[in-house]
């Protein structure tokens, strides 16, 4: 068994997402956690990369990133407001589950009701 998935909230994101996985034991890590609101997507792109967290947003700018060849431990996309909050964590908690951080690397899943 390889190691958790875990996730990196781009600021974009809810933190009522980040309160209700943390809630469920799994390891989450907010953008306003680390006081990083406003950084460049390629430093939160290669941060989260570096420190192994799948990143979940709603900025499209990170799969044009990811496509271009920029590495990444996996990318959660959702268009803004398309998602409920509920819908997100679902999702992820089913990605945390199905999923181990090594599968995660180079992948992005778009957030789908579950």
């Amino acid at each position: 068994m390889g190691t958790r998935v875990r996730f990196y909230l781009d600021e974009n994101v809810q933190i009522a997402i980040a309160e209700q996985l943390a809630k469920r034991g799994i390891e989450v890590l907010p953008v306003r956690d680390l006081n990083r609101l406003g950084d460049a997507d390629i430093n939160h792109m290669t941060r989260a990369a570096r420190m192994g967290y799948v990143l979940c947003t709603h900025d499209a700018d990170y799969i044009h990133l990811a496509v271009s060849g920029t590495e990444h431990a996996g990318i959660v996309f959702g268009q803004q407001h398309k998602h409920s909050i509920g819908e997100w964590v679902a999702f992820l908690e089913l990605i945390h589950v199905v999923y181990n951080a090594e599968d995660m690397i180079n992948l992005i899943e778009y957030v789908k009701p579950i």
